[in-house]
């Protein structure tokens, strides 16, 4: 089945239970980024679909997913806990992030992740698991101090957007960029507040992250010097 050129849903097994996902793979695709939500959002978030769709016209796959299954987002809604269960999302992610390199279409991209609020602290927990998988992390108002110790042992290049207005984030975010021993930059996007709903703030959170993913999950490798000479 060839999937390449519009966006198709997705069942993807995550351990134990199956997940409900939006693949779009744009023919020529050169990365794929896969998206883990914030709280109390889902894989149709208007906010991570426009990002998605810069994404998608620079040639980089996405794939947005619900962590939770339909039954465990009932739940969510009436306690809110599962959304704060960071370990269980992170394995959720790690169980997807497995599946994109089984999947035919998918396993020859270079992956990265964008996480959003709670989904960011997920994702590095994931990135910490499968350094030799995962290329790149953007979190958009993100809580990346969420993903505690796992932030040491984080590998992928990791970019923190916060908006100027979003002041306990921003200190949240500065203290989790002081324990990343990766390639990492905070970006403090001026007036924005933590949806990044002012007019043309979340074009700059797009922008700020195709170029992150761009640069770490497209370059080209440089040949060794036993490959020259072959």
């Amino acid at each position: 089945m060839r999937w390449e050129g519009e966006e198709h849903t997705v069942r993807v097994a995550a351990g134990p239970v199956f997940l409900d996902g939006n693949l779009n793979l744009p023919e020529g695709a050169r990365g794929i980024v896969l998206f883990a939500h914030g709280s109390g959002s889902s894989r149709l978030s208007s906010r991570n679909r426009y990002v998605a769709q810069l994404l998608n016209q620079a040639k980089l796959a996405t794939l947005l997913v619900d962590l939770l299954t339909s039954e465990e987002e009932v739940v969510d809604l009436q306690t809110a806990q599962l959304r704060f269960d960071i370990e269980l999302l992170a394995q959720r992610l790690v169980g997807v992030t497995d599946w994109v390199a089984r999947a035919p279409e998918t396993r020859q991209l270079r992956l990265g992740y964008f996480g959003a609020s709670t989904g960011a602290g997920a994702a590095l927990v994931a990135a910490a698991q499968r350094p030799e998988a995962v290329g790149a992390v953007v979190s958009r108002g993100g809580r990346p101090d969420l993903a505690g110790s796992a932030l040491l042992r984080v590998r992928a290049p990791t970019l923190l957007i916060v908006g100027g207005n979003d002041v306990q984030v921003i200190a949240l975010n500065r203290a989790a960029l002081a324990q990343l021993h990766c390639e990492k930059q905070l970006v403090i996007v001026p007036g924005a507040t933590h949806l990044f709903e002012e007019p043309g703030d979340l074009d700059q959170v797009a922008l700020l992250a195709r170029d992150w993913f761009e640069r770490h999950l497209t370059r080209t490798e440089v040949p060794t010097k036993e490959e020259e000479k072959a």
